[in-house]
């Protein structure tokens, strides 16, 4: 749809497909009105071939447009942008001293961060949001102007807004320097905005202060950072608080302290001292995972934990990597680095003799211990560490089994978060970044090959796995699938990977011999499910609250005597349920079974087994869930059956069905 340079027209193709000539410089509110007055009420902005756009700004050049409405998805951003200029404003109207520094859109919500010479305290929001909602309610125009940097330079100087002349520096030459004002309250800013501060609209609140160096540097002064949050409604924004709330009460790091799973100290920065409790929530996951590695024809093996510099090198992780890594020089002066991946060592593996395209594809799975540096501020409990296990494997393929092993791993991963109940689930295909390594022909071979193999994944799922394009995302040495899982409270996490790698089996040299007798360089596919598994079993922990399947508990049932008398049958019933081949613990302590049931409840073992002298006599028991008010009483041998078949992790229960 290229114009005609004189033309004074130019043609808009709408989102039904329909192309309409306009006059050159017609705005989008324009084109909004004369579609209908009801849309032009709704719109706030436009896109333009791709570009989110001030719905008031002329339109020069022809393409794609589309009217966006404040219920639109896009609009979120506008709404968050727009909040922080109005928390800006309420700031300075308050506190006319404070200088305004930037104040960018992040997940769920936006910040500012402000130069005052007190540091903002968590009693002042209350008061910042009530002058934000007046705001608001003047509805004043967004206003824009385009001006020189001479323009812009007297405008901040007059106001001493020191930060805003430093971002006015930065702005690189060739590029519009714009104010935008709402009322008297002007700022420096790339835009868009939606028309009117009115359309910010009531569903926001204010979350935290904290402190924040001048663009991140420990040299510069300290600034007051204020977060919040926004949203389209106030729907959105309750749903979003409750599910704050239920975040705070399911932290991996608060339920570890009450289940007694792990802990951190500041000695081992970054690392988990694991529990016994922890530890057997731990083996349970490597145990699971390997009967699943071995079921899809992966061996086990064990690189080493620390390799010479050289090796490092050869792989590229030495200089893409070197930040991240831990390494030690010996007496002799030779430089290690202790491994922070897995691929290098298992290409070590595959090298290690004479390989045929018979054996192909070789699968190598590791439970690999590695170690990244990460700063200090970033770790975050079991999401975040520095020492972590990884669920790693590595194919060793031909081309022509590519597609084939990608939709075999994509059926190892699936099936794996179905087991721990995760439903809703995201593939995502990061194509070619700009920088990289590899031939364009085999970056369009294999990007073709896993294209096909998304296709695939959202055809057989019937709907029930989303996918998407991440253009640009992909790894240096070749395109990769992300997939991404969301929890029970509606957090996304991303998880598994599938990435083909150009660059490895090439710089290692190393190669299979093919049918006519020539040396052919494999492909290598990275696969990870967990990724980290310390990280998952944080997710897991958070994603159930703590109830923890059956299967995977540490103590999966507490058996607690109601009175003394009682204690010699608790103990019967304790050996009959491990001779069974559960996980068991006896409380046979002087205090009052509701004293029992509550302790035991607070660190979420699932299933509290009370006995008294009636159970004892009858050969009963009376069993309480977890979460559960109610109790079931049955025959030991029904609490036995029932307990043992819920026990059976979910990948052999497949099996038993199956065989």
């Amino acid at each position: 749809m290229a114009d005609n340079a004189n033309s004074k027209n130019i043609e808009l193709e709408f989102p039904d497909g329909s192309v309409r000539s306009f006059e050159t410089g017609i705005t989008g509110r324009a084109i909004a009105e004369g579609i209908s007055k009801s849309l032009a009420k709704k719109s706030v902005a436009y896109v333009l071939n791709g570009e989110l756009i001030d719905l008031a700004d002329p339109i020069h050049s022809g393409g794609k447009i589309e009217i966006v409405t404040r219920s639109d998805d896009r609009a979120l951003e506008l709404i968050r942008h727009d909040c922080a200029h109005v928390l800006a404003e309420a700031v300075q109207e308050i506190w006319p001293d404070t200088k305004v520094t930037i104040g960018p859109v992040i997940e769920n919500g936006f910040y500012y961060d402000f130069d005052r010479a007190e540091p903002f305290t968590p009693e002042d929001l209350e008061r910042i949001e009530k002058k934000m909602r007046e705001i608001i309610q003047r509805n004043l125009p967004f206003e824009k102007k385009i001006v020189s940097r001479e323009e812009a330079r007297a405008v901040f100087d007059a106001m001493g807004e020191s930060y805003k002349l430093e971002l006015l520096d930065a702005i690189p030459e060739g590029e519009d320097v714009k104010l935008y004002s709402q009322g008297e309250w002007t700022d420096l800013c790339r835009g868009p905005h939606m028309p009117t501060t009115g359309q910010v609209g009531s569903a926001f609140k204010l979350m935290s202060v904290a402190g924040a160096y001048w663009r991140g540097d420990s040299d510069n002064r300290m600034l007051s950072r204020i977060y919040g949050t926004a949203w389209a409604d106030e729907k959105q924004l309750k749903n979003y608080l409750h599910m704050l709330e239920e975040a705070q009460k399911r932290d991996h790091r608060k339920l570890g302290r009450e289940m007694d799973l792990f802990h951190f100290q500041e000695e081992g920065p970054g690392v988990v001292f694991w529990h016994a409790k922890g530890w057997k929530v731990f083996q349970q996951l490597v145990s699971y995972m390997r009967r699943r590695i071995e079921e899809h024809g992966y061996d086990e093996v064990n690189a080493p934990q620390i390799l010479d510099k050289a090796l490092w090198q050869t792989s590229g992780h030495w200089d893409w990597y070197r930040e991240n890594m831990f390494t030690t020089q010996t007496e002799d002066d030779r430089e290690f680095a202790i491994k922070p991946m897995n691929c290098p060592g298992h290409v070590q593996i595959f090298k290690n003799g004479l390989r045929s395209y018979r054996e192909l594809p070789i699968k190598m799975a590791e439970f690999g211990n590695v170690h990244r540096y990460e700063p200090s501020g970033a770790l975050h409990g079991l999401m975040r560490v520095r020492g972590f296990t990884q669920d790693d494997a590595h194919v060793f393929c031909t081309s022509e089994q590519l597609e084939a092993e990608c939709l075999r791993i994509n059926d190892l991963i699936l099936t794996t978060y179905s087991d721990f109940d995760f439903g809703d689930i995201v593939v995502k295909l990061s194509t070619r970044p700009e920088k990289r390594v590899g031939s364009e022909e085999g970056w369009d071979r294999a990007e073709a090959i896993m294209q096909k193999v998304l296709n695939q994944i959202e055809a057989e799922s019937d709907g029930r796995i989303k996918t998407e394009l991440n253009p640009g995302e992909g790894a240096f040495y070749g395109p990769k699938f992300e997939y991404v899982l969301r929890d029970a409270i509606g957090r996304d996490w991303q998880c598994g990977t599938t990435q083909v790698d150009f660059a490895l089996p090439e710089r290692f040299g190393a190669f299979y011999i093919d049918q006519n007798s020539n040396k052919q360089e494999p492909v290598m596919v990275h696969r990870a499910i967990c990724g980290s598994m310390e990280r998952f079993i944080g997710i897991l922990i958070e994603h159930y609250a703590g109830h923890l399947p059956l299967w995977i508990s540490p103590v999966q049932a507490v058996v607690a005597s109601i009175t003394s008398d009682a204690n010699e049958y608790a103990e019967k019933v304790v050996a009959t349920l491990k001779a069974a081949g559960l996980r068991v613990e006896a409380d046979t302590r002087n205090e009052k079974i509701n004293y029992k049931v509550r302790e035991h409840s607070l660190v979420k073992i699932p299933a509290i087994i009370a006995v008294g002298g009636r159970e004892a006599e009858q050969g009963t028991v009376s069993i309480r869930r977890l979460g559960s008010k109610h109790q079931t009483t049955m025959t030991l041998e029904e609490a036995v059956e029932s307990l043992t078949q819920e026990a059976i992790a979910p990948d052999l229960k497949r099996a038993a069905q199956a065989g």
